[in-house]
């Protein structure tokens, strides 16, 4: 792998957990060079890519000679080394803790439940598509994201009235919920509302919001 002084991402754009990596870089203004890697790039199961991650995934950030994967683990880092003060990750034990459990949420509940749906309708060619399945995958994800449209009937933000680190994990998700087509889904109001704020954002723009794919 190429020697590089400059905070280095490895990873393909319209992967989700490279996403939030990149949303959290651009609401921070942090500099940073990125090399595809994963599906059609390849390289992510290279020996030189293994030895910085062992998974084989996506992303992987490379500081200097600090290397890190898990992207909540990388928004984490990109908080605390270089975002100084910043209210995507506060300070106070209680508030952070809150962000966190929507951080630990969107691994544990949201990207399993998201995953079928994603693949089958956007990742799979129509004719091979099983619809019944992907309905119900639908009503499992809709059941999730009621969770997350009744936290938000009395709040702008995920967290209190601060955009934060959760607001950026589960706006990337949120962002192939509202985006897919051809199944049913139930009307959310609180979460289009806060939807449609953090995807004025122009980090999200320019990162989240290109066609799925």
């Amino acid at each position: 792998m190429p020697a590089n002084d400059r905070l280095t991402i490895w990873g393909r754009p319209n992967s989700v957990n490279v996403q939030k990596v990149l949303w959290c870089l651009a609401e921070l203004d942090v500099a940073f060079a990125r090399i595809d890697a994963g599906m059609q790039f390849g390289r992510n199961g290279e020996a030189d890519y293994l030895a910085m991650n062992p998974n084989g995934r996506i992303p992987t950030l490379v500081d200097g000679d600090f290397v890190l994967w898990e992207s909540n683990a990388i928004m984490r880092y990109l908080c605390l080394a270089h975002g100084g003060e910043t209210p995507l990750y506060p300070a106070m034990p209680r508030h952070r803790a809150a962000v966190e459990r929507w951080l630990d949420w969107t691994l544990s509940t949201v990207q399993p439940i998201e995953r079928p749906l994603f693949w089958g309708l956007v990742r799979t060619p129509p004719e091979q598509r099983d619809m019944i399945a992907l309905q119900k995958a639908a009503d499992d994800a809709a059941a999730m994201w009621r969770i997350l449209d009744a936290h938000l009937a009395a709040r702008l933000y995920v967290e209190a009235e601060r955009f934060t680190l959760a607001d950026i994990a589960l706006g990337a998700y949120a962002r192939r919920w509202f985006g897919v087509e051809g199944v049913v889904k139930p009307e959310l109001p609180n979460l289009l509302g806060w939807y449609r704020r953090i995807a004025q954002r122009p980090a999200f723009i320019r990162h989240v919001a290109p066609p799925l794919s």
